[in-house]
């Protein structure tokens, strides 16, 4: 692969929110922690030095435990949890049948590279990639779908709670229908009881060899570690305080709010239910359900069963960081942009407040692709924009003298004015006339200009279809082809795929990539 770079702002892609963080707007500072350079992870190290042993020895383990069906295990890893000088770098997902799209990959492959220049950085210390899988997400819809070579497959099911305690054997029938499917999807879909274990097996046979460890926070020994957070968010809010503020603050600036947080941002977590707990004057309530509970009751729920509960998106951050050693998070846009919402909360629960960095993006041009590119005399910087403008520019750059009357109809405009001022010495009332007959002159050579236009275009018919399809296929929807594409339409044909994606991603150049894929 070539690999050509473009800024974010260039690709025109991005929220501006994004764009400014990237490239370090000051004005964002007070709403992040450092930011992610190679160097000041030697300051986050220290802001994570006294992550507590005790919760060290928890995490290795539940860790152990959720480890146990898998045969190949990253052991070492595993094992250095348990070491002071041991850190993570965290990324999450949601459990996407087949990974979803290529990003989930673009976020994992981040991680890894980060842990290994970090390992060069500073010898002294471990560093260990980690992939939190979003297990106890309740909408089935967002990963029920994946793009398969510009076909899209959707899982059926009347399964309910959260997706991670799914029944992952009826996949086997979408397999069926793509024959070409690897087999890791098969042995994961076919041999496992639960979605978060089938998704722990894929990922760990395409990473696991990377030192990369699957986390699964739908563990009652995890848990245990977020009792504290989960009685303070019950009794006093925090939350939504600190959140409410921050969605302020941003505002002036200029910038719209992701998330807006609920008094109380915990769902209760059981066998085919996740809904959200709510206050209402002294009892919780649990909605759409007959459950219910006084204060003391609540807490004693909180002390004895803390795996009832689960955090919704502005606590999940927080519990992450709870239970792991970790210094950064990695995710997109849409992350990033709750993430700077979130300072105050951490700042009110106590915890250290991660960097944010950015995950790798890219656009993967096929040689099919560039060959048609080639051929159509494109550049890769043409086609960041919508279909219909890259149409535009592009026969305005190939019709030799395109038909434009403009100054014709200027012409038509200014006699028509000069007729009128004449009518008008012998009847006043010949204006509205003249005005009439100008408009209709003139939609007339309008006419005759959009006819001569379509001409023209038709007889560049072939290659506009070309161009089309090239950028449908790249940019899927309009959007881009790593929020869409599966990684199979690559991977399938050849093996090496996600090797050469490590080899030329750089987890702290901040820019887009376009990787000419040979």
């Amino acid at each position: 692969m070539n690999n050509t770079k473009l800024a974010f702002a260039h690709t025109r892609q991005f929220p501006q929110i994004f764009i400014d963080y990237a490239c370090g707007k000051p004005e964002l500072a007070p709403f992040r922690g450092l930011f992610p350079t190679i160097e000041n992870f030697e300051k986050q190290i220290a802001l994570k030095q006294d992550f507590p042993a005790s919760h060290r020895q928890v995490l290795h383990q539940a860790l152990s435990k959720q480890y146990v069906h898998i045969q190949r295990k990253p052991q070492l890893a595993l094992d250095l949890l348990q070491q002071q000088n041991t850190f993570t770098l965290t990324t999450g997902h949601q459990l996407n049948i087949f990974t979803g799209p290529l990003y989930f990959h673009f976020k994992i492959i981040t991680v890894i590279n980060a842990a290994k220049q970090l390992r060069l950085q500073y010898p002294q210390a471990n560093f260990i990639p980690v992939y939190w899988m979003a297990s106890e997400d309740h909408d089935f819809e967002e990963i029920s779908t994946f793009n398969l070579f510009w076909k899209k497959y959707s899982w059926q099911s009347e399964q309910a709670g959260a997706v991670g305690r799914f029944n992952p054997n009826s996949l086997t029938e979408l397999i069926a229908q793509t024959p070409e499917m690897d087999s890791i999807f098969r042995e994961a879909y076919s041999q496992n009881k639960t979605l978060a274990e089938a998704t722990r097996h894929i990922v760990n046979e395409l990473y696991g060899h990377e030192g990369l460890l699957v986390i699964d926070g739908d563990d009652r020994e995890l848990k245990s570690l977020f009792k504290p957070i989960i009685k303070k968010e019950i009794l006093q809010q925090p939350t939504i305080q600190q959140i409410t503020k921050a969605n302020a603050d941003l505002e002036k600036l200029g910038y719209s709010a992701q998330v807006f947080p609920r008094e109380i941002n915990l769902f209760y977590l059981d066998e085919n239910l996740r809904e959200r707990i709510v206050k209402e004057e002294d009892t919780y309530k649990v909605l759409n359900t007959n459950l219910s509970f006084s204060a003391k009751e609540i807490l004693e729920m909180v002390e004895n069963t803390p795996e009832k509960f689960s955090p919704n998106v502005t606590l999940r951050p927080v519990y992450q960081e709870v239970i792991l050693p970790n210094l950064s998070y990695t995710g997109g846009p849409g992350e990033f942009a709750y993430w700077l919402q979130l300072k105050g909360v951490f700042e009110q629960f106590d915890v250290p407040f991660p960097m944010l960095l950015p995950r790798n993006f890219g656009l993967i041009v096929s040689k099919t692709m560039q060959n048609k590119m080639e051929k159509l005399g494109l550049k890769i910087e043409d086609l960041f924009t919508s279909a219909e403008e890259v149409k535009t520019k592009w026969l305005a750059q190939n019709i030799s003298e395109p038909i434009d009357l403009k100054a014709e109809i200027a012409q038509i405009e200014a006699i028509f004015e000069a007729i009128s001022e004449k009518a008008v010495d012998f009847d006043k009332t010949l204006k509205e006339f003249v005005a009439a007959m100008k408009q209709k002159t003139v939609a007339s050579v309008e006419q005759v200009e959009g006819r001569v236009q379509k001409a023209q275009n038709q007889r560049f018919s072939t290659e506009v279809n070309q161009l089309m399809d090239v950028h449908s296929k790249l940019f899927p929807n309009g959007g881009l082809q790593e929020r869409t594409d599966n990684f199979l339409n690559f991977y399938l044909n050849d093996k090496d795929f996600l090797i050469k994606l490590l080899n030329y991603f750089d987890p702290f150049d901040l820019r887009f990539n376009v990787l000419f894929w040979e």
